[in-house]
């Protein structure tokens, strides 16, 4: 049986990567971030990525560069040393682990992990992060839900984790903006693979919601959340269109 998107992910805002601002000492997917978002009250979305010993680290990008005071790939390193790696604009901290995540924001407030594509062109050369994803959530007691814009990691979550509920991430997938071949980027943006794959729910980039495939899979009782909203504006603008929003920059009412 699919499993349901716990009702607090459509009734509280998700701040994305966090409650991030380095102008602050929040590093975006930083301890600092996350328990500001708890204190705030507010759900969470986290990224993660795979490390050298196969552990799922909590970071966006595929390469230390931009975040963290390092260079090159984090998949090149162990999970102990990206715990040594400290971010950009925090106190020093290091990259955190899912397990550690998991116990600060101990089922307070929901939590919706994306993990990210590790095949490099959404195909089925996944499984190590999935595996990792799956065993530290295991036994884990609070709204919960992964997602991934590679369908194939949606099926293998569904495989190895079923009872944690899935969605899929979707978005124009625009020739100008989306690196792929185009026979894929058209089915991912018909978003075609939602139930193949055994997706519960979508979260779908906000500029392009008003898509009638995006508003027909909501007819259907699908839940819709979206990303990235970055302003009251943009949130009123959403919310006709989607269940919840994933927010940044500013803090909803």
């Amino acid at each position: 049986m699919m499993p349901s998107l716990p009702a607090a992910f459509l009734e509280t805002p998700l701040a994305h990567r966090a409650l991030h601002d380095v102008t602050d000492g929040r590093p975006e997917n930083s301890r600092a971030a996350i328990r500001a978002a708890i204190a705030a009250g507010y759900g969470i979305e986290i990224d993660l990525q795979i490390s050298a010993d196969k552990q799922a680290l909590v970071f966006h990008d595929y390469d230390l560069d931009r975040l963290a005071e390092g260079q090159g790939p984090v998949k090149a390193l162990p999970a102990h040393e990206a715990a040594a790696v400290a971010l950009k604009g925090g106190d020093g901290e290091g990259i955190p682990d899912l397990g550690e995540v998991l116990e600060i924001v101990a089922g307070q407030v929901p939590l919706l992990i994306e993990i990210k594509d590790q095949d490099g062109q959404m195909g089925a050369n996944v499984g190590p992060l999935e595996a990792a994803t799956a065993a530290a959530l295991a036994g884990y007691d609070g709204p919960v839900a992964v997602m991934s814009f590679n369908p194939h990691s949606v099926a293998e979550m569904a495989r190895l984790a079923p009872d944690v509920p899935r969605g899929l991430v979707t978005g124009a997938n625009d020739a100008h903006d989306c690196d792929l071949p185009d026979e894929l980027r058209a089915r991912l943006k018909a978003i075609k693979d939602f139930r193949p794959c055994g997706a519960g729910f979508i979260s779908h980039e906000a500029a392009d919601l008003g898509r009638a495939r995006v508003q027909e899979l909501r007819d259907e009782g699908v839940p819709v959340l979206c990303w990235t909203i970055r302003s009251a504006e943009e949130e009123g603008v959403a919310r006709v269109f989607a269940d919840n929003v994933t927010f940044e920059g500013y803090l909803p009412g």
